[in-house]
This record gives structure tokens, C-alpha cells and sequence, in this order.
């Protein structure tokens, strides 16, 4: 007797299923199903991927809606361009993406995992391929485990061909969000491409064939980071997927005809269908597990049963422990409600500092190189250096004033254009009247104004050093 054999007999006469963590996992088999729930992530997922795939190929102003150029060291998302200055924005929205992951977790569970995770929705499509060319969950069995012949060559080298289809499109893609689509593709097709460009291409491609083809529930449950922190965040009042065991034990198989409760019996018939669609290989009766993906397959495979069967839906539903053991749960609880306040004020503050940016940038820096003050004549002088930004996607030419208690004057200063992206460092002197000034450390104001647009402007106050006023 094997091994495996044992361990089944042994399963059998506990009840409790055994897993070998050494053993190389079967292949996942999934049963092709439909219902609410597969409608909803398709209503959910295909408007995220026409995005993904369209979002390279928009032009604003000249260039791609979203591209991140890094040699420019410049990201430019729709009609906002952002510099490495500007990198609290990024630290910000990540921020508040994991803050918005927590508040959802807490709610509904991993509804992302199943729904818009770019693994679960790939998967999707190249498990679509393999229904396309090898047909359901049987026929993929039986095609298996025949010998190789005409027909099976045919059928795995055409399912093989649209899964590198669809990995290539996405690499493109992909890498179409750092290098120009447009240009990209034609550097490809004349073999005139940067060699780091052909380079994540062939890696995107290779990667997304293998995750989506080969490893599937392998990321979910192996790789992923996400299942091994859900658990901190579910409480017995987190809507998730839940086999209602008070309604469906005992389980067993009978006929449609049969009066179960006659028999003793609970509402579930062992089909094992939920097993059979799920793509990550797992039995939601055997409890929460941290690898269910909340996708909602079990619970259409699981509805259709009890239609047939004519017994009621939701035997399998997305529910709470609370509602299953209590017959109620608590929608808006502290920690659900200390989540979703941090995260309404993080979203307002990004939303004002975002709306609140300005389009240049000022920073103003003491020469170094220099005495604190120079007396040049009868006039006290102080030497800064200026670093213009122009954080606008036009080319500006910036004007320079200065004010302040004293009749401050600005000398050494030329306007000159400053292109989108670019940071002009000059030095510049600010004088004054000895005479006029009576105190050693004033405050002064420099102001840049774009001369093509007045509403493009920011200001920078510093300190202005003279002379002890017994020096006078």
C-alpha cells in the first residue's frame, strides 16, 4: 500500500485532511461555471484591463497619457507631471493604498485577491485559453492522460500560442508605461530598440506565461505576502465566503426526490463542485482558510446544485461567522470605523496638498563660498543661490522680485526659459542701503512669476545678514 493510499484511509476514518508539505501539488483542474459572481468580476475586470491596455496609447499634449520616464527622472500621469521632488506623493498614495487594502480586508474580505489582482485576473484568461482549445474540466483530464498524437499536439501548441500571445501584449505593454508604445514597437519590428527595452519585454512575457500558465494558485498560496497578514485584519463580522455547516451537515449524496431531513441529512450533497472550481485547490467546508481568494466561483457552483436540487441558495454565500452561528453581525464596528476615519483623512490631505501644488518650485540657499555680508559702497549685499523647478508641462520664462522691510534691490539676475522638467541654478545678489538698514537680521521675500502666466508663482522668504550696528 502506498503512501498515498494510507494517508486517504487515514483521512476517511478521521475526518481530517491531511497535507503533505514535501508533495509536489496535482494539477488544478477547474470546472468551468457561471453565475452572479463570475459576471460581476467580469463587469469589474475588464474595464481595469481595457485601462491597463489603452492608457499607453492616449496622447495628452503631445505625449503619452501615463509614462513613467525614468532616465528624465520625470512621471507624467494624464495632465500632471511629477518630478523627484515630488516623491512624498508617491510615499502618500501608498500609504493610502494599503490603508485603503486594510479597510476593504476588514469588510469584505479579499474581494481584491479575487476580483482586480492582476495574478487571479491573467489566470482568468489563460485558464479562458484552455477552455477555448481543450475544452472543460474532463475533456482536459481525459486529453492528459492520452498518449501524444495529432489532435493533442494541436490543441496544447494552439493554447500555448494564445497564452504567449496574451503574455506578450502585456509585457508590451507593460514596458509601454516607461518607453513610448509607439516608439517601442517600431524599434522592435526594425531591430532598433534600446537592449534594456527588449530585455523587460522578454522578461514580462516569460514572467506572465509562467505565473498565469504554469504556478496559478502556486502564487496565491505560496507567494503571496497578502494571506498571511489577512488574518490579523478578519473578524467574525468580516463578509467573506462561508460554508454555512449549520444548514449543510451532514452532508451526503442523495436524490433529488429524497426528503433529506428523512434521512438525516443537511443540505449539502458532497458534489464537490466548490472544490472543482476553485482555483486555488482548496474545500471551503473545511473552514476559513488563508488561501481563499474570496473569488465567489464556489458560491455560483454552489447555487446552481441547490437549484437543481430545488433546495434553497446560499448554502455557500458571502457571510459572516456571526450570521452563520448568531443569525446576525455588526456592519459598522471600531476597528471597521477607526479604519475608514484614518483613511478619509489621509485621501483629504493628498487630495488638498495635490490640488494645492504649485508648478514651480523655489529653493534658495546662502552661498557658501561667501562672507555672511559684503559691503560694496554704501550698499550691504548678500549672495544666495536660486534653483528655479519648472514642475509645468510648458517652458516658462520666470521673472525675479524681491521685498522686504527695507528697500531691497536685486542684482545679477537674467531671465531666462526654463523648460518642462529642468532646474535652473544661478546665483544672485540682494542689496540695500546701508543707511536704511537698522538691524542685522531682516526677513526677505524672492518671488518668481512665469511672464506668460501670473498665476504661475511661488515665494521663498530667507534671511538677509548685515552689519553689527556699531559697525555703522
Amino acid at each position: 500500500m502506498t503512501n498515498k493510499s494510507k494517508q486517504t484511509e487515514q483521512e476517511q476514518d478521521t475526518g481530517i485532511r491531511y497535507v503533505n508539505l514535501y508533495e509536489a501539488d496535482e494539477k488544478v483542474y477547474m470546472r468551468r461555471i457561471t453565475g452572479f459572481y463570475q459576471k460581476l468580476r467580469r463587469y469589474t475586470g475588464m474595464p481595469l484591463l481595457a485601462a491597463y491596455l489603452l492608457m499607453p496609447w492616449l496622447v495628452i499634449d503631445g505625449r503619452p497619457a501615463m509614462l513613467f520616464d525614468l532616465p528624465e527622472r520625470r512621471f507624467h500621469v494624464l495632465w500632471l507631471s511629477f518630478g523627484p521632488q515630488d516623491g512624498m506623493f508617491l510615499a502618500w498614495l501608498l500609504i493610502i493604498a494599503a490603508f485603503m487594502l486594510f479597510t476593504v480586508t476588514v469588510l469584505v474580505g479579499r474581494v481584491w485577491c479575487g476580483f482586480t489582482c492582476p495574478q487571479t485576473v491573467w489566470t482568468q484568461m489563460f485558464i479562458w485559453a484552455e477552455f477555448l482549445c481543450e475544452g472543460d474540466r474532463n475533456k482536459r483530464m481525459k486529453l492528459d492522460a492520452r498518449p501524444w498524437g495529432p489532435e493533442k499536439v494541436a490543441r496544447k501548441g494552439a493554447k500555448h500560442g494564445i497564452w504567449l500571445l496574451i503574455a506578450l501584449v502585456t509585457a508590451l505593454t507593460f514596458v509601454g508605461y516607461f518607453v513610448p508604445i509607439r516608439d517601442l514597437l517600431v524599434g522592435l519590428a526594425t531591430i532598433d530598440v534600446h537592449p534594456a527595452a527588449a530585455f523587460w519585454v522578454f522578461f514580462f512575457t516569460a514572467a506572465t506565461y509562467m505565473n498565469a500558465g504554469f504556478l496559478r494558485e502556486q502564487v496565491c498560496k505560496y507567494m503571496c505576502p497578502y494571506a498571511r497578514f489577512q488574518s490579523v485584519m478578519y473578524d467574525k463580522d468580516t463578509l467573506t465566503v462561508f460554508y454555512n455547516y449549520v444548514r449543510g451537515e451532514p452532508r451526503g449524496p442523495r436524490k433529488p426526490t429524497d426528503d433529506p431531513k428523512e434521512k438525516g441529512l443537511g443540505d449539502c450533497i458532497d458534489c464537490s463542485w466548490c472544490v472543482q472550481v476553485c482555483p486555488v485547490d482548496i474545500d471551503i467546508r473545511d473552514g476559513l482558510q488563508a488561501e481563499c481568494i474570496d473569488c465567489g466561483l464556489c458560491v455560483d457552483a454552489c447555487n446552481q446544485v441547490m437549484d437543481r436540487m430545488d433546495y434553497p441558495r446560499g448554502l455557500i454565500s458571502f457571510t459572516t461567522e456571526d450570521a452563520i452561528e448568531k443569525g446576525h453581525t455588526k456592519v459598522f464596528r471600531p476597528r471597521l470605523l477607526g479604519y475608514g476615519a484614518v483613511l478619509l483623512v489621509m485621501l483629504s490631505v493628498f487630495t488638498y496638498a495635490l490640488s494645492a501644488r504649485l508648478p514651480v518650485g523655489l529653493d534658495v540657499l546662502r552661498d557658501r563660498g561667501m562672507r555672511m555680508y559684503r559691503i560694496s559702497g554704501p550698499d550691504v549685499e548678500n549672495v544666495y543661490t536660486l534653483k528655479i523647478n519648472n514642475k509645468d508641462r510648458d517652458t516658462h520664462i520666470y521673472d525675479l522680485s524681491v521685498s522686504g522691510d527695507y528697500p531691497f534691490e536685486l542684482e545679477g539676475y537674467r531671465p531666462l526659459p526654463v523648460s518642462e522638467g529642468e532646474v535652473l541654478t544661478l546665483p544672485v545678489r540682494v542689496v540695500v542701503p546701508r543707511e536704511a538698514l537698522d538691524t542685522v537680521k531682516t526677513s526677505v521675500t524672492l518671488r518668481v512669476e512665469a511672464r506668460e502666466n501670473p498665476e504661475i508663482y511661488t515665494e521663498h522668504t530667507t534671511t538677509f545678514i548685515g552689519p553689527a550696528l556699531r559697525d555703522q
